[in-house]
């Protein structure tokens, strides 16, 4: 019985967090003239990705005199803007093999602007680049944004007038520098009037597209996009994690110069399919075309509601937010944070009392749990550092942009192959140390840990992971001897690592928070039930928190591997802990069962990771390649 709860209750949390990665049906041509229809969205994309456009080509004038028509078609009476190139620009573009001159040493913007019955109440802004890649024909990035601008903007005149401006700003030279945003919010009439942007972009050929990205103080901003994303499409996918991890990362986008100059709004993203990124490869008949559902349903409810807002939002505090598989979105204060910690302390305290009086569960316990937490971690960074580096060189140390994009084109072969790596460590777990064997699983470390300098180079957290690994491997006390123990200090773990967090970086640690919270109140709810933790009537909070909180912590891995996993697989570790939290009490009793299969899946994921360095070999660097 407790095979069938372990292997069910994640067979079921795997299925929901798989579907909820879906994107939604496109809409096709008979759809509601008042909603997004990415059937006549594709008409646009097709046209402007027929061929590679970027600056200076003879393509780019084509698609550029095609979107100045098509936007005097919608009313929006179209002026083209002009602006010197950077040096920046000048120079990557050479690089790519463009001529600056033919250019004319310019980025042109196309700005078009649909009038409000207000002229003085600050406009909204729409922002996509037409411009594309060298040697991609650019459907996703950003053919899929410009096209599903257009669609929000028929849409929305359909509405009927509102009292704010629409400005649409369609920029040039993004591609290269962000030169044409730039132009427009340092040289423009119209950039003083702009009181929030939407921005579309992509960063592959499909999948859910996110809202990444929102001003500073985003408190208000949450507040309607959250409201106005219950009538997209598939709804939102969002989290202020997302935020703070592309806030770190030396990454820009057109929304960076609104954002630099205080102007709030929000940026939405697809990054699935991301063999497709900035590839020949990105033509309208691979584009996902539920993603540009997705991505034009979500802009066109939120340019819509900041339209007609009575007043428009403002920088003010910052809040936790989060979407559950894009059903509905949660939303709460910073200072919330340390309220739901004290409630999981409490709920964690019930449960050792209850376990304590039912099985004499001592702290010593708790506390081995905690150090097999840090073990999961340990080991989840070198394992997956190890296996993620048989693929290729990291990104971060790439000599090229081909490099990169061949990274991303790899990204499938790898993001599986990290994920059953993760899933050898969660296996390896359940299965406890002793079946495996300290030195077994500390030649695997040192394996991992070679492997990982060999190939990607020095790494001082690889290096502190390791030591940590073997020495808590090395050490039989460190392993909790009682279910509850294990389950309790794991618990514990991610209490202490959400205080940490929530102290730090408040924005961010819902990550800890949400599920510490859940799996505290499934210990607490299994305390009661039956703290023996013996029949299935007993593990089933535990099995409900791992169909919960599983699923979502499956969705939120994707989001994260995709996001920052090419550089930081380790990151996945976490994700595998956070796993851990639901599935500890759940673990079958055949410990040789689980220690087999945790080193089947080990062996596929380094064949996998092997198997995407063969199948997408990079290419050599090339000394004047782009950067």
């Amino acid at each position: 019985m407790r095979w069938a709860l372990f292997l069910g209750s994640l067979a079921v949390a795997l299925l929901i967090g798989v579907w909820a990665l879906q994107v939604p049906a496109p809409r096709g041509p008979e759809t509601p003239a008042v909603d997004f229809s990415a059937a006549r969205a594709m008409t646009d994309v097709r046209a402007i990705a027929a061929r590679p456009h970027p600056v200076g080509s003879a393509d780019h004038a084509r698609v550029q005199q095609y979107l100045f028509g098509r936007m005097a078609a919608l009313g929006l009476n179209p002026a083209l803007q002009a602006g010197a190139l950077s040096p920046e620009t000048v120079n990557r573009l050479t690089q790519w093999g463009g001529d600056p001159a033919a250019a004319g040493n310019q980025a042109v913007n196309i700005v078009g602007v649909l009038p409000g019955r207000n002229p003085t109440a600050a406009a909204v802004l729409m922002m996509a680049h037409y411009d594309s890649a060298w040697d991609s024909p650019g459907a996703a990035d950003d053919g899929a944004g410009v096209a599903a601008v257009l669609e929000a903007v028929r849409a929305i005149r359909e509405r009927g007038p509102a009292d704010r401006s629409l400005v649409v700003l369609l920029t040039d030279a993004e591609e290269l520098n962000l030169d044409g945003a730039r132009i427009f919010f340092s040289e423009h009439p119209l950039r003083d009037r702009i009181g929030a942007v939407v921005n579309l972009e992509a960063r592959g050929g499909g999948g859910r597209a996110f809202m990444f990205e929102t001003g500073r103080g985003n408190e208000e901003t949450i507040d309607l996009f959250s409201r106005a994303a219950r009538r997209a499409d598939g709804g939102a996918s969002s989290s202020s994690l997302s935020i703070f991890v592309y806030e770190n990362m030396p990454n820009g986008t057109d929304f960076t110069i609104p954002k630099n100059r205080g102007i709030g709004g929000v940026n939405f993203a697809f990054i699935g399919r991301p063999s497709q990124y900035h590839s020949p490869t990105a033509t309208p008949d691979n584009l996902d075309q539920g993603a540009v559902q997705h991505i034009g349903s979500q802009a066109l409810e939120a340019t819509d509601a900041l339209l007609r807002a009575d007043a428009l939002p403002v920088a003010g505090r910052n809040v936790v937010y989060g979407d559950y598989l894009g059903l509905f979105t949660i939303v709460h204060s910073l200072e919330l944070g340390w309220t739901l910690l004290a409630i999981t302390a409490g709920l964690g305290a019930f449960a050792a009392w209850g376990a304590r009086h039912a099985t004499r569960l001592t702290a010593a316990d708790v506390g081995r749990g905690m150090l097999s937490g840090l073990w999961v971690l340990a080991m989840g960074i070198v394992i997956a550092g190890g296996v993620r580096v048989l693929a290729g060189p990291l990104s971060s140390r790439a000599e090229s942009a081909d490099v990169y994009y061949t990274l991303l084109r790899r990204l499938p072969w790898m993001e599986a192959g990290t994920g059953l790596a993760m899933a050898s460590i969660a296996l390896a777990l359940l299965a406890g140390r002793q079946a495996l064997g300290p030195k077994l699983l500390a030649g695997v470390v040192l394996a991992a840990v070679v492997a990982s300098f060999a190939l990607g180079g020095f790494d001082p957290v690889i290096l502190g992971a390791g030591g940590v690994a073997i020495a808590l491997t090395a050490w039989p006390q460190s392993a909790p001897k009682t279910v509850w123990g294990g389950w309790l200090g794991l618990i514990a773990l991610i209490f202490v690592l959400g205080c940490v967090v929530q102290g730090a970086a408040p924005e961010a640690a819902l990550i800890l928070i949400w599920p510490g919270l859940l799996a505290a109140a499934a210990a607490g709810a299994c305390a009661l039930v039956g703290a023996r933790l013996e029949s299935p009537r007993s593990l089933i909070p535990a099995v409900v928190a791992t169909v919960i909180g599983g699923a979502w912590i499956l969705n939120l891995s994707h989001q994260v591997f995709l996001g920052v996993g090419m550089d930081l697989p380790g990151v996945l570790a976490l994700m595998t802990l956070l796993v851990q939290l639901f599935l500890a009490p759940l673990a079958p009793r055949a410990k040789g069962t689980l220690a087999a299969a945790a080193a089947a899946c080990l062996i596929l994921a380094c064949g996998l990771s092997l198997t995407a360095r063969f199948a997408e070999p990079a290419p050599p660097p090339a000394a004047d390649g782009p950067t």
